[in-house]
């Protein structure tokens, strides 16, 4: 692959007495997504937070855009131009909704075209934009923490499971949004379960297990062999 927008290598990082990642190697293409998979609890998460830097690596190297970010604080790396979206949706619920998108426009004002961009992406957002966040169903909240990573442009967005629990219609939505990203010229990192998703989003896969990556490829030749997926992954996803 030639000039990965990121790149992990040998990493490892630890949480209290517990080894999560056990020399994790992944590059993430430019301009494209890329699905982290594999069964709950392998550490997909760690992984996410590691490279924003929540976690410290223990050992290895994180490589973005050119530049070893291994030992930057958090804010640095938002700053070098990592968006992230935790699964915990990470959003200020007193505040309202265009509160929650300016504080996420770190750099300055929200600018008004983008806003209307995500405004198109995430209708809901214009509807509730002066709304208290608090009151936004699981969905719209789930919008609203995705809309504020894209406040600003960013090379690299890490998404934490972003369709987990939301209804189909909520699904359609989203997936369109980070379609509309990727089309943009974004790159993408994103944890996902439900495959459908990851299927219709996905350019290229890595799969986890124990810490490791233990496949990479291109998404079509995972989502054409169920037996391939039986074996990474431990079920069949022709199901989902």
């Amino acid at each position: 692959m030639s000039d990965p927008v990121l790149s992990l290598r040998g990493v490892c990082t630890d949480i209290a007495q517990y080894h999560i990642l056990q020399g994790v190697d992944l590059d993430v293409p430019r301009g494209g997504v890329t699905m982290l998979l594999g069964r709950n609890g392998v550490g997909k998460t760690t992984t996410l937070r590691t490279i924003i830097g929540h976690w410290q690596a223990r050992e290895g190297t994180i490589t973005f855009d050119g530049a070893d970010i291994t030992r930057l604080p958090v804010p640095a790396r938002a700053r070098a131009g990592i968006g992230f979206v935790p699964e915990d949706m990470g959003i200020f619920s007193d505040l309202t909704v265009e509160e929650n998108m300016v504080l996420a426009a770190a750099s300055g004002p929200l600018d008004p075209a983008r806003r209307d961009w995500l405004f198109s992406v995430f209708p809901p957002l214009q509807t509730f934009w002066r709304s208290s966040a608090g009151t936004l169903s699981g969905g719209q909240k789930q919008m609203l923490s995705i809309a504020r990573a894209m406040a600003e442009d960013r090379t690299l967005y890490l998404i934490d499971e972003p369709t987990k629990g939301l209804a189909p219609a909520i699904i359609s939505t989203m997936a369109g949004a980070l379609k509309e990203l990727k089309a943009q010229g974004a790159s993408i990192l994103l944890v996902e379960q439900n495959f459908a998703v990851a299927r219709a989003l996905g350019d290229t896969v890595a799969i986890m297990d124990d810490g490791r990556i233990v496949w990479t490829g291109a998404m079509a030749t995972l989502a054409g062999d169920a037996a391939l997926q039986e074996r990474l992954m431990g079920l069949s996803m022709e199901a989902h």
